[in-house]
């Protein structure tokens, strides 16, 4: 099947309106996750999971059976049904656009590509200063199927919101440096600490184009946007501090004016979590290593937290779910007494696709009966 294929074969339309109003963006602004985000009190807990929208569900590996990964991220049809898919599915309070973090570079012209069971490989590393300064820059029009995609899917989600993402420059640049997946991450090490003057400025250029990514989407009407920086956690404080933090703290200078909630997101970060919250965000994910209530008090007062359930206890069974996500909302409770604003209820990071789609069902049913 090829892309016009899946496409075609796309169900009805049966959009996932959860608010009454007359206006759609009354609706998102009033619905438990911006309203969490805000620090505001949401008619219940809201909740939602990174990689929602994937391969746990059997629509979605039907539906991408023979469509490669960055020709789907391109197809705005099929970018809206696959984000769909989870909402219908789920009843979560929140949409996330599928896409993937090295969208913004393939558009921009680096010669990359998603490889099954490896992840992103870039043809040709980020290894000097001459290959920094050769880098392109991302223009809007370049990811423009992701803004029609965008105008697609708030059409049919009414008042569920829609949360845009990209990645963050250090973990973009973690890719581009090691050429694809990295358990150590040496070699971005290396050109970091050995030419600080072309790491900062290799930053600074991916800074840029995860910027202008971002404003595409938030100008075609997501309702907020999610900053992955998925390996952060491989640095020291030191290190976040003084070679990443700068260029996270523009990224969320510079889409600020458009009022929607921020969120930054890394693995493996509770070293980190208090510098990654002076980056600017609204909201900071945390992922299971560190208890809510721990986070709290690392993140600091007047942000609200999002988390943070082990993806892993999804396969433990109903007793043991039940209970984790018991524990969970009541961490939440004593983060947000002792300072945090909000919780949105989610995993410490994505759904693993051997995930039983009904646990998670399941769990969401039980996050907002809590």
């Amino acid at each position: 099947m090829n892309v016009d294929d899946a496409v075609r074969d796309l169900p009805a339309s049966d959009s996932p309106v959860t608010a009454d109003s007359d206006s759609p963006v009354t609706a998102v602004s009033d619905s438990p996750l911006i309203r969490a985000a805000r620090g505001l009190r949401p008619q219940r807990r809201p909740v939602w999971f990174m990689r929602q929208a994937g391969r746990s569900l059997p629509e979605y590996r039907k539906l991408r059976a023979d469509v490669g990964m960055l020709a789907a991220c391109f197809n705005p049809e099929l970018v809206c049904e696959i984000t769909l898919q989870p909402v219908r599915r789920h009843d979560v309070d929140a949409a996330i656009l599928f896409s993937d973090i090295v969208v913004p570079l393939q558009a921009a012209g680096i010669d990359l590509d998603i490889v099954a069971g490896v992840g992103p490989v870039i043809a040709h590393p980020v290894r000097t200063a001459a290959d920094v300064d050769a880098l392109p820059r991302l223009q809007p029009d370049e990811v423009g199927a992701i803004g029609r995609a965008v105008r697609l899917l708030t059409a049919e989600l009414g008042g569920t919101p829609l949360i845009g993402f990209a990645g963050a420059p250090f973990t973009l640049a973690s890719y581009l440096v090691e050429g694809g997946p990295s358990k150590h991450h040496e070699r971005t090490k290396a050109l970091m600490y050995s030419d600080p003057q072309a790491w900062h400025r290799l930053m600074g250029a991916l800074a840029d184009i995860t910027t202008t990514f971002l404003k595409v989407q938030l100008e075609a009407g997501v309702a907020a946007v999610q900053l992955f920086d998925s390996w952060a956690g491989t640095l020291s404080l030191a290190d976040y501090t003084q070679f990443v933090l700068p260029h996270s703290t523009r990224v969320f200078a510079e889409v600020e004016a458009a009022g929607v909630p921020r969120i930054h997101f890394g693995v493996g970060t509770g070293e980190l979590l208090g510098a990654m919250s002076s980056a600017g965000a609204d909201v900071v994910g945390v992922d299971w290593r560190v208890p809510l209530v721990e986070a709290a008090r690392r993140v600091g007062a007047g942000k609200a937290l999002q988390g943070n359930l082990d993806p892993a206890v999804l396969f433990a069974g109903p007793a043991v779910v039940e209970e984790r996500v018991r524990r969970v909302v009541a961490d939440a409770d004593a983060a947000i007494a002792a300072g945090a604003i909000g919780h949105i209820f989610n995993l410490g990071h994505g759904v693993m696709p051997d995930t039983d789609p009904g646990v998670l069902t399941a769990a969401v049913e039980l996050v907002h009966s809590l």
